[in-house]
């Protein structure tokens, strides 16, 4: 019993002597076996700490390379013409529909050729009435081809039932042979018709509208002419040498060039246009009586005889009953 009292005592001075786990733990925080030091043996780290910027690594910069002077100042003299283009466009037209609503309310005098004028009314008149003439022509061609057409396709059909009806074999033949030629003698003026057609097309939109081109320009220059007049009319008589009225006089001269110009144009054409549109006219009308008289008059040797004076190409008879795209 005395033993185990002493073996229990020894074992309590042995835990006194050993370090408490508080002084171990100040010892492996602070690299020193001393408790007794006053500061603190661990410092919190810092509630945020600085980030480092993780962007894509920067370029350095590359110098400027120095502006382009001659493009530049082609830059600048290209807008600076497109700017001044618009700008005199925009002058122009206020002029011209200034000029115009001041014509038509009777307070601004016209420029008048009246010889001239009439002589472009009358060929105005005259376009029209050849298109009525042209449009006219057109349909009678289209309605006479399918008379054509049907004629061929009767005279076949005589012909088949020729060959089945021996006992009306003569009287078949006979029709069929008088609708081959009444299609043949057709197709001659149906080449004569076209011909008449492509003719008056082209003096109606193609001639006439040439010297029509002529006119509309004419009379916008005529337009413009009379607005830069009036400015000048209307211009401040006691600044005579001032840079505007040296403008304004400047205008009106250009304009008054470029109207007497076109005028002339105009008459010149105009001349040259009857002249032409009356050979033109009076070779088709011959062409047109000719054809027509030789065709319904059963002639068929006269009408040849017209399509080769007129020199127009002759198809062959079956030409009018081709494919349905050709037609």
């Amino acid at each position: 019993m005395a033993h185990s009292v002493r073996v229990e005592r020894s074992i309590h001075e042995m835990l006194k002597d050993t370090p408490s786990m508080n002084d171990s733990d100040n010892a492996v925080h602070t690299g020193t076996e001393d408790s007794s030091s006053c500061t603190p043996p661990f410092k919190s780290p810092p509630t945020s700490l600085p980030l480092r910027n993780h962007s894509a690594p920067t370029t350095p910069m590359s110098p400027r390379s120095p502006p382009h002077n001659g493009m530049d100042s082609s830059i600048l003299r290209t807008g600076a013409s497109k700017i001044d283009s618009i700008k005199n466009w925009s002058i122009s037209t206020y002029k011209c529909t200034r000029q115009i609503m001041l014509e038509k309310l009777g307070k601004s005098v016209r420029t008048v050729d009246s010889e001239l004028e009439a002589q472009i009314e009358q060929l105005r008149d005259t376009q029209r009435k050849y298109l009525s003439v042209l449009r006219l022509a057109r349909a009678f061609s289209s309605h006479f081809h399918h008379v054509v057409v049907t004629q061929h396709a009767l005279a076949d059909a005589f012909a088949d039932l020729a060959q089945k009806n021996p006992e009306l074999q003569k009287e078949f033949n006979c029709n069929s042979e008088t609708q081959r030629s009444l299609t043949k003698n057709g197709e001659l003026l149906l080449n004569a018709l076209n011909f008449f057609i492509s003719s008056v097309n082209t003096l109606c939109n193609k001639t006439i509208d040439d010297t029509l081109l002529t006119i509309r320009q004419y009379e916008t220059a005529r337009v413009e002419f009379d607005a830069y007049r009036m400015d000048l009319e209307n211009s401040k008589p006691e600044i005579p040498q001032s840079s505007t009225a040296e403008d304004i006089q400047k205008n009106y001269t250009q304009h008054k060039e470029l109207y007497e110009k076109l005028r002339d144009d105009v008459a010149i054409k105009m001349q040259f246009l009857d002249e032409n549109r009356i050979k033109v006219m009076h070779k088709q009308l011959v062409l047109l009586h000719n054809a027509i008289s030789a065709y319904f008059s059963g002639n068929a040797a006269a009408l040849e005889t017209t399509l080769k004076q007129f020199n127009i190409k002759l198809k062959s008879p079956n030409s009018v009953t081709g494919s349905w795209l050709e037609q």
